[in-house]
C-alpha cells in the first residue's frame, strides 16, 4: 500500500518546527538509507500514521504518537515504540506484543526499542516490523 507523498500532522507553533522532509535533507548521517526505508515501512503500515517532528527527531502518530526515532548512535537506527508523552496504566501492567522474531527490547512495560543495523537487516525483518507495528498502535 502506497501514501504517495507523505502525510504530515501540522505541529503546533509549525513556523518554529522544521518538517520532516526538510529534517531529512538536513540529515548527515552513513544510516540515512536505513533511516528512509524505516520511515517508509512505518507510513505504509496504516493510512491513519502520520509524522511530523517531536523531540528533535521524526516522530509518528496515529490519535497520539507511538513510535520515534532515535539516533544517537552510530551502528544502528533505533526506533523507540512508545504509548505517547502521558502516563498512562499501562506503565504498570504492560501491553501484550506478540513478537515471535524478539525486535522488541523493552526499555520499559510499555516502552521499547528496535535496532536496524542495515537495508539487509531492515528487509529480513520487515514482515515482523509491519506486524509489531500494526498490534502497537491498538494500544494508542
Amino acid at each position: 500500500m502506497s501514501l504517495g507523498k507523505s502525510q504530515t500532522k501540522p505541529a503546533k507553533n509549525k513556523s518554529s518546527l522544521p518538517d520532516v522532509e526538510t529534517f531529512l535533507a538536513e540529515l548527515d548521517s552513513g544510516l540515512k538509507s536505513e533511516m528512509l526505508a524505516i520511515r517508509q515501512i512505518i507510513l505504509e503500515v496504516d493510512p491513519n500514521i502520520a509524522e511530523q517532528i517531536k523531540w528533535n527527531v521524526p516522530s509518528f502518530c496515529t490519535t497520539q504518537h507511538f513510535a520515534t526515532f532515535h539516533l544517537r548512535t552510530k551502528d544502528s537506527v533505533g526506533i523507540i515504540v512508545h504509548l505517547g508523552a502521558k502516563v498512562r496504566d499501562t506503565a504498570v501492567t504492560g501491553i501484550n506484543i506478540n513478537d515471535p522474531e524478539s525486535l522488541l527490547e523493552w526499555l520499559g512495560s510499555d516502552r521499547a526499542m528496535v535496532k536496524f543495523y542495515n537495508l539487509k537487516d531492515i528487509e529480513t525483518k520487515k514482515l515482523a516490523f509491519v506486524n509489531m507495528i500494526q498490534q502497537w498502535i491498538q494500544h494508542v
